[in-house]
């Protein structure tokens, strides 16, 4: 019998958990939505805690490596009833970058490659804004290692609403665009390391 009590004590305890999970004053996910056209207008800041840039590059012709950029700041201006007209500035620093391997990291941190005392941050500034539903292309000069180059990103929203922590309108959005490490004097080891850099953006923008 103490096996089946113990049994029917477990389910039951299982079962008050259950319904203390449902109780009305537990915390609802936020109400979030995907079309662009609902959001906010306005000027936006980046959330530096929930915006990453993670870039791959193939070694040797065989595996794709990969590293992390974090601690972006920026503005994004926008208003949904004329979203080609918006405009965004996104600055992140060097120093955040991070691989999987702790002698590249400093590598990449010297005058081998992004000389990150001279040049501390990476930015990009658009210049023309085209919206299509979820999807832009956002046009802009990309400045890394003291050079700049044109690049587009390759946007998709992805979330808009109110922020459940500070209730302030909020978004995010992924994006993706490929360059040349060469064009901004950062060839080194080309092309037994590919020239090619995939750079994969999430961000998050919070109303100012």
């Amino acid at each position: 019998m103490r096996p089946i009590h113990a049994a029917l004590s477990a389910l039951l305890l299982i079962s008050a958990s259950g319904v203390a999970l449902a109780q009305p004053g537990a915390p609802a996910a936020p109400a979030m939505s995907a079309d662009p056209a609902t959001v906010a207008a306005g000027t936006y800041s980046i959330d530096p805690n929930h915006s990453q840039v993670l870039f791959t590059y193939q070694h040797m012709g065989l595996t794709f490596n990969m590293g992390l950029l974090s601690g972006a700041t920026g503005s994004l201006t926008i208003d949904p009833k004329s979203p080609n007209g918006a405009k965004l500035s996104v600055s992140v620093p060097i120093n955040t970058l991070k691989s999987t391997i702790a002698k590249l990291d400093e590598e990449f941190q010297s005058k081998m490659f992004f000389d990150a005392a001279q040049f501390p941050t990476a930015t990009f500034e658009s210049t023309s804004v085209a919206v299509s539903g979820k999807t832009a292309k956002i046009a802009g000069n990309l400045t890394i290692h003291g050079v700049t180059k044109p690049a587009t990103i390759d946007a998709t929203f992805l979330a808009g609403g109110a922020n459940p922590m500070s209730k302030k309108p909020t978004m995010a959005f992924n994006g993706t665009t490929t360059i040349k490490r060469s064009d901004f004097g950062l060839g080194l080891g080309v092309p037994m390391v590919a020239d090619q850099v995939k750079l994969n953006i999430t961000v998050q923008f919070d109303m100012k």
